[in-house]
């Protein structure tokens, strides 16, 4: 799966990338190096990123799920006997 950008975003993320190198390092990179750099994030880091956040939803899930099969278990009504 490849991170898919609008331009807006591509575009804002692209001078994001130019002030860090320029802030960071005093390098001025074109437009052409930024998309290269951001090209590498999407590909190289992104991946892991997207993995984290998945597993972290599952854990939500996990958790409400819990939540929720304890509410219905106290719907139960006894059973005599």
């Amino acid at each position: 799966m490849i991170l898919q950008l609008t331009k807006e975003q591509k575009e804002l993320m692209v001078e994001e990338i130019q002030q860090f190198f320029s802030l960071e390092r005093g390098e001025d990179l074109s437009d052409f190096a930024s998309e290269r750099v951001l090209d590498f994030f999407k590909e190289s880091l992104a991946p892991h990123i997207y993995n984290i956040a998945v597993a972290d939803v599952k854990h939500v899930v996990e958790q409400q799920y819990s939540s929720i099969e304890e509410e219905i278990l106290t719907l139960q009504r006894p059973i005599k006997k």
